[in-house]
């Protein structure tokens, strides 16, 4: 039988698969030429500082703030209760339409604009009423409940 006869283009092809093979060894040597060896366990430590800043140097033990575990407070506050005259505002209804049933009411100690809706009225209001009311926590913001009219 006679031996398979080498195309041009069989050549091509393993000339270009050795020369591939070539190259990847050339870059592994130059990479292990090249390389750092690894950091030491001092270079690679970072440190806070009494900022909360990140710093190579460790902090100055002097400077070191002491915090007892008692002074720790976890969860929210005790609220003290409020005084029922506290809750009780007065403002003046800067917009109400009576159609839609809402309006607003800007708050004469504080100059916030306070959301009132139609239900929550006790007497009926117009634009620049003056009025009492009482505030609670809706779920897009203050809303105004128990409006009345005041004289």
């Amino acid at each position: 039988m006679g031996r398979s006869q080498e195309t041009f283009s069989k050549k091509e092809n393993e000339k270009k698969r050795l020369k591939k093979k070539k190259d990847k060894e050339e870059k592994k040597a130059e990479r292990q030429a090249n390389s750092k060896p690894g950091k030491t366990l001092e270079e690679m430590m970072a440190y806070i500082d009494e900022n909360g800043n990140i710093s190579s140097t460790p902090p100055d033990p002097k400077k070191m703030k002491v915090i007892r575990t008692e002074d720790i407070q976890i969860g929210v506050a005790k609220q003290q209760p409020m005084d029922e005259a506290d809750l009780i505002r007065k403002g003046v209804v800067t917009f109400f339409n009576e159609s839609k049933g809402y309006g607003f009411i800007k708050d004469l100690q504080t100059q916030e604009s306070i959301f009132v809706h139609i239900n929550e009225l006790v007497d009926a209001i117009r634009e620049h009423d003056k009025v009492t009311f009482e505030v609670q926590m809706g779920h897009k913001g203050p809303n105004a409940v128990s409006v009345k009219k005041s004289s």
